[in-house]
């Protein structure tokens, strides 16, 4: 199996879920959001939003495909190009983070470390241009039925199981932190693996050929 990381762009911006194409709820203001989705125009806004970041601050997503397949994407910019950052109870984001808007692994390749890939990506991304950390806002009710339209405010649960911590507690959207040093200190677990096997064996095993054993006669 395997698993390519690339970075959004208005091209692969293609390959986001088609709810997520067309979603402009962190990418405008509330009632600019509403009214872009009353005039049928929300994935042109989208794209839009996409291109004016790119052009202004660089990189601003990454999607994850397995074998070929788009099977996740997180998307990331300064809370200043994310007008609904500061709708949040725990807003504002601190200066020296950028904002992890929202965060999405299909159910179908859920579990297999796709969600710390993409975060990961994100540090390294982030690291090259100074900045010290990533934030976000979970949700810690992701999923009740009462309130479908925060589906885009990724789950608690998420941040938490891939290395966030909590600055800032709230009832249904606390506020949480990664510190890129923390994130880029991560291995995977086939790294990992490899590390150990290695790890195991003498420079002369690695680097001597195997020879055949001879058998002997009496």
């Amino acid at each position: 199996m395997s698993r390519r990381l690339v970075s959004l762009t208005l091209d692969t911006l293609e390959d986001l879920p088609r709810g997520c194409r067309s979603c402009v709820f962190w990418e405008l203001d509330p009632v600019s959001a509403e009214r872009a989705c009353a005039d049928g125009a929300p994935e042109l806004e989208k794209e839009a939003w996409v291109s004016q970041t790119l052009l202004e601050w660089g990189s601003c997503g990454k999607l994850v495909y397995v074998d070929g397949m788009p099977a996740g994407f997180v998307m990331f910019a300064p809370p200043a190009y994310v007008p609904r950052s500061m709708a949040f109870p725990t807003s504002p984001v601190s200066a020296d983070a950028a904002l992890l808007m929202t965060a999405h692994v299909v159910p179908a390749f859920a579990g297999g470390g796709l969600g710390r890939m993409l975060v990961q990506g994100v540090a390294r991304d982030l690291t090259k241009r100074g900045i010290k950390a990533i934030e976000a806002f979970g949700d810690a009710k992701f999923g009740e039925a009462d309130d479908d339209a925060k589906a885009c405010v990724a789950p608690v649960d998420f941040f938490l199981s891939v290395g966030f911590k909590t600055v800032r507690q709230h009832p249904r959207y606390p506020r949480l932190r990664l510190e890129l040093r923390t994130a880029l200190s991560w291995k995977s677990d086939v790294e990992y693996a490899l590390e150990k096997l290695l790890g195991s064996m003498t420079p002369e095993t690695l680097l001597r050929p195997v020879r055949p054993a001879t058998s002997s006669t009496v």
